[in-house]
């Protein structure tokens, strides 16, 4: 069974699926749905449109350049039956997929590494913003009075907002 690639989006495109479209120089591209063909059709860069394999390689979403994808290529070339080779096959690739995923995690970690403090930044932001609505009661606000430091600005208009 021959699995092919998506021209649009790099997907895989199963026999029986999907629609295969011919250029007048015997050009071929395949497609796995219509919305692929659509997008094609009205002459549409892949590489702009946001859910396609090559947009996410392009902006450093997805790894591209790793060396244990080369051992997924197509081999087309029949070998002759042997054990030994057969073993050590099945040893590699354990080994394979422990260094693929050992990559993954350490791609998505550095792509997340700045998150963490984007997120507290806008959290701090919306807290201040919206002081006013996580304030304690009149009765334990003079208790923590002094503990509680806001910013001129926040506390004038939550005065406001109790008035």
């Amino acid at each position: 069974m021959r699995l092919e690639k998506c021209w649009f989006c790099s997907s895989t495109v199963y026999p029986g699926h999907g629609i295969q479209f011919v250029r007048n120089d015997a050009k071929i591209f395949r497609f796995c749905r219509s919305k692929c063909h659509k997008n094609f059709k009205m002459k549409r860069n892949p590489r702009k449109v946001k859910w396609t394999k090559a947009y996410r390689r392009l902006r450093g979403k997805d790894m591209t350049q790793d060396s244990t994808f080369e051992f997924e290529r197509k081999r087309n070339r029949p070998e002759r039956y042997d054990r030994n080779l057969a073993e050590n096959t099945l040893k590699a690739i354990k080994k394979i997929d422990k260094v693929r995923v050992d990559r993954e995690a350490k791609h998505h970690e550095k792509r997340m590494k700045g998150r963490k403090t984007k997120i507290g930044d806008q959290a701090r932001k919306e807290l201040i913003q919206s002081i006013n609505m996580v304030q304690a009661p009149d009765s334990i606000r003079q208790d923590r009075s002094e503990k509680i430091k806001v910013p001129k600005q926040v506390e004038q208009t939550a005065m406001e907002v109790e008035e």
